[in-house]
């Protein structure tokens, strides 16, 4: 598996990022993450139109919360144009106590514990932790699978460019 090293900044530390650096004009790679006790979301399996993922060290975090809360604002008027989650390392118990305190309906949540092949196929996965946590990163897919719009934020407590993200998301909607 690919490793890239000092590619996030987290507290003092540059750590490595496992997985590929992916990049607009690629086909957004397959991975497993749980939506639930026992159903499995896949790539295939998220419907076929653009779609967001906004990836977050953990929701119960204060600039995590705030991501999704951002997001789940700004694309109320997109309707069902477009498909969007929030992708963590959090248990599918506690996305679902946050997504019910915060009133998050839009943006679903998926769980990378399943096999972190979210966070090692998006290459989002933190190596050197004492536990693991993904970085926070920003991917856009078109409904025929390419990714239009990626953005990997180089310090872990730093928000994404959300403008920027909204606007490839409507363009990917079209």
């Amino acid at each position: 598996m690919t490793k890239r090293p000092g590619a996030v900044k987290f507290k003092d530390f540059q750590l490595s990022l496992v997985g590929p650096e992916l990049k607009a004009g690629m086909a957004a790679p397959e991975f497993e993450c749980s939506a639930g006790l026992t159903d499995l979301v896949t790539l295939a399996k998220t419907p076929a139109k653009a779609r967001l993922f906004s990836v977050v060290p953990s929701l119960d975090t204060p600039v995590c919360s705030m991501q999704t809360k951002k997001f789940e604002e700004s694309i109320g008027g997109l309707g069902d144009k477009v498909a969007c989650y929030t992708v963590s390392l959090d248990l599918p118990f506690a996305q679902g106590r946050f997504c019910t305190a915060e009133k998050i309906n839009t943006m679903k949540t998926l769980s990378d514990t399943h096999n972190q092949s979210f966070g090692k196929n998006y290459g989002v996965l933190i190596e050197g932790l004492n536990f693991p946590l993904l970085s926070r990163a920003i991917f856009v897919v078109d409904k025929g699978g390419k990714i239009t719009y990626c953005e990997y934020v180089p310090a872990v407590p730093d928000h994404p460019n959300y403008e920027k993200a909204m606007e490839a998301l409507k363009a990917a909607a079209g």
